[in-house]
């Protein structure tokens, strides 16, 4: 049994032995080894958190672990690429660590199986939902870092992103919405802006957003977390732009 099932019991065990399996092979292989106690931590969402009496979330874990990700690929990209511009760089790192590519890697290691999740969350499918396996993962990176340092992050950061960085790479690295509409507001010497509310509960807090280019509303979008929002209104406003 893998040392990472030590902090959770028997009777309530992740539903993905499988995944727990494949994440720890994955750990064996780059010789990481993360606190098993961290690694719960990382696969905590809030809604299982707000539904067991308050307890700690990975949300902390997340934010560590963005900007872990952020100079590991920051640092891989401008050692690899000596030749290219700023603007550029930062379209192949935007490619990279954006929610949606950062998903795709978590459904490729199965993440979502081991999260925990609330009962609502579970019931509209949450271990498939974009922001929630892109937060488990920067989560989970946070994890490696705490337990094994940068060294051991790199190893992680960099089995899973360097095959992304170089397919990005090779396609041009398409420009995600946010950065594509500020280039464009640029081209008529305006500015991008983003109003933002939120409704519903704590553990399940819908953003809204507006995107303006100047003072004039391009785009709206909705999302789960303020950045999916953003990206949403971001890419409908690129639209509307170019219309």
């Amino acid at each position: 049994m893998p040392k990472l099932w030590a902090v959770w019991s028997e009777a309530d065990p992740p539903s993905g032995a499988r995944s727990l399996n494949l994440l720890a092979d994955k750990f064996n292989q780059l010789g990481v080894v993360v606190d098993p106690q961290l690694f719960e931590l990382a696969l905590t969402h809030r809604s299982y958190a707000y539904e067991n009496g308050g307890i700690p979330t990975n949300e902390r874990l997340e934010f560590l672990g963005d900007a872990v990700l952020q100079i590991i690929v920051t640092e891989y990209l401008y050692l690899t690429y000596p030749d290219l511009p700023e603007g550029k760089l930062a379209k192949l790192r935007a490619a990279v660590v954006s929610s949606a590519a950062l998903a795709e890697v978590a459904r490729e290691l199965k993440l979502g199986k081991l999260i925990k999740l609330g009962k609502g969350e579970i019931a509209t499918k949450g271990d498939n939902k974009t922001s929630i396996l892109a937060d488990a993962l920067e989560a989970v990176i946070g994890a490696v870092f705490l337990s094994g340092g940068m060294t051991a992050a790199e190893k992680f950061v960099s089995d899973l992103t360097v095959p992304k960085v170089k397919a990005a790479a090779e396609m041009g690295a398409r420009l995600d919405p946010k950065t594509e509409l500020q280039e464009l507001a640029a081209t008529v010497n305006l500015l991008v802006s983003y109003r933002i509310s939120e409704s519903g509960p704590d553990h399940k807090k819908v953003f809204s957003a507006e995107a303006l280019v100047g003072d004039q509303v391009y785009g709206r979008g909705v999302g789960t977390s303020k950045r999916a929002a953003e990206q949403q209104a971001a890419a409908e406003a690129v639209e509307s732009f170019r219309a």
